[in-house]
């Protein structure tokens, strides 16, 4: 099975990723990773760190000549602000951070919480993703996360409009400063973002990923651990600051009628080489997955994403030493880290695509697995 583990601390000398389960035989170029990387560290209403880090991946084991050998692979990527043991600790928790509960879950201090906690674990969880993306390219899976609101603005412009053109929404997406498919609004939002940082204040958003290319028959309804909504919802609700997911039309589908919900099936046999295999859908509110499978149609999750917990306009708390009422301590911090986390997103999500691909098609190496694909596929559309 594919899986991954993360290690280090935000102001430690290195975080790490270990990747196990990813098959040989896969060219792994390094320079796709530092891209993901660099656009994790982008987006309008980033903080000073992001000026001192330069995120570049080194891949310490489990590739020979830039080929997977279906050993493990350790992702790596080092820190220059590493000052961990210079910093002090805190004694006032910080409202919506892990300070307290971390403290007083292990009876200990502040530092060690914070430092771990911090997102900036995510870069090797991007090293992570960025990695799976390359496995998923053999098989024509692109995936692509967006901003669709900010601050409680929404963009207008919904991935649709542009029919599935993946390549046209990441060169209209990467134009934009907070990673969206509206360039347009762009000058809206980052006044907000303005506004709110002199304010002492942060703000969140909403995300979107798209995953074109998809087979019918990823994840399963025979086991609730196995379902690929299920496995998708808490690879993105662990990502820090998420506070909430939803496939297809989610929560909204809710308040509507089932005829309203539910997409129509058609079949059209001038597409069955297409991954729908000609199984045709006028919309698609499910998101791509029913029943905890993929059904050949885009998959489409949203993730929203709270403010940052550190705010200069500092809340009130209490200082665990004294017990007295204070104000919570303040970190370096962003005013606004949505774009950055649509790059998370898309990035947990896609590796949760390639565990899905390995669990159906077999993970030792990259020709067994393509073997697979092509007899499931006629299979398939014989059928």
């Amino acid at each position: 099975m594919l899986r991954y583990w993360t290690a280090g601390e935000s102001h430690g000398k290195t975080m790490l990723a270990i990747v196990d389960g990813f098959p040989a035989g896969v060219k792994i170029e390094t320079d796709s990773i530092d891209a993901e990387l660099k656009r994790r560290q982008g987006g309008y209403g980033r903080g000073g760190r992001q000026r001192i880090e330069s995120d570049r991946v080194e891949v310490l084991t489990g590739i020979w000549k830039n080929t997977t050998l279906g050993s493990p692979i350790a992702l790596q990527v080092i820190n220059k602000d590493h000052k961990l043991e210079r910093l002090d600790d805190l004694s006032r928790p910080r409202p919506g951070h892990g300070d307290l509960s971390g403290a007083m879950k292990y009876l200990g201090t502040i530092r060690p919480i914070l430092e771990r906690a911090s997102a900036r674990e995510t870069c090797v969880r991007v090293a992570a993703g960025a990695l799976a993306k390359q496995l998923l390219a053999q098989f024509g899976i692109t995936a692509l996360g967006y901003t669709v609101a900010l601050g409680g603005v929404k963009i207008e412009v919904k991935a649709d409009d542009f029919e599935g053109d993946l390549d046209r929404l990441r060169e209209v997406r990467d134009r934009s400063e907070i990673y969206s498919l509206n360039p347009a609004q762009d000058d809206q939002i980052k006044q907000l973002i303005d506004e709110t940082g002199k304010e002492g204040d942060t703000l969140g958003g909403v995300l979107e990923v798209r995953v074109d290319g998809l087979p019918f028959g990823l994840g399963t309804h025979a086991q609730w651990d196995r379902k690929l909504d299920g496995r998708i919802a808490q690879a993105v609700m662990a990502v820090q600051a998420i506070k909430g997911v939803e496939i297809g039309l989610g929560f909204e589908a809710a308040g509507r009628l089932g005829s309203q919900v539910h997409d129509p099936i058609h079949y059209d046999k001038s597409r069955t080489d297409e991954p729908h295999l000609g199984y045709t859908r006028t919309t698609n509110n499910a998101g791509g997955l029913e029943a905890g499978m993929t059904n050949g149609q885009p998959l489409i999750v949203r993730a929203a994403k709270k403010p940052i917990s550190t705010l200069r306009k500092a809340l009130a708390s209490v200082n665990m030493e004294t017990k007295q009422a204070d104000e919570a301590s303040y970190e370096r911090s962003d005013v606004c880290a949505v774009p950055a986390a649509g790059v998370i997103i898309e990035n947990v999500v896609a590796f949760e695509i390639a565990v899905a691909l390995i669990d159906k098609f077999g993970g030792d190496s990259l020709v067994e697995m393509k073997a697979r694909w092509d007899l499931f596929m006629k299979m398939a559309r014989e059928k």
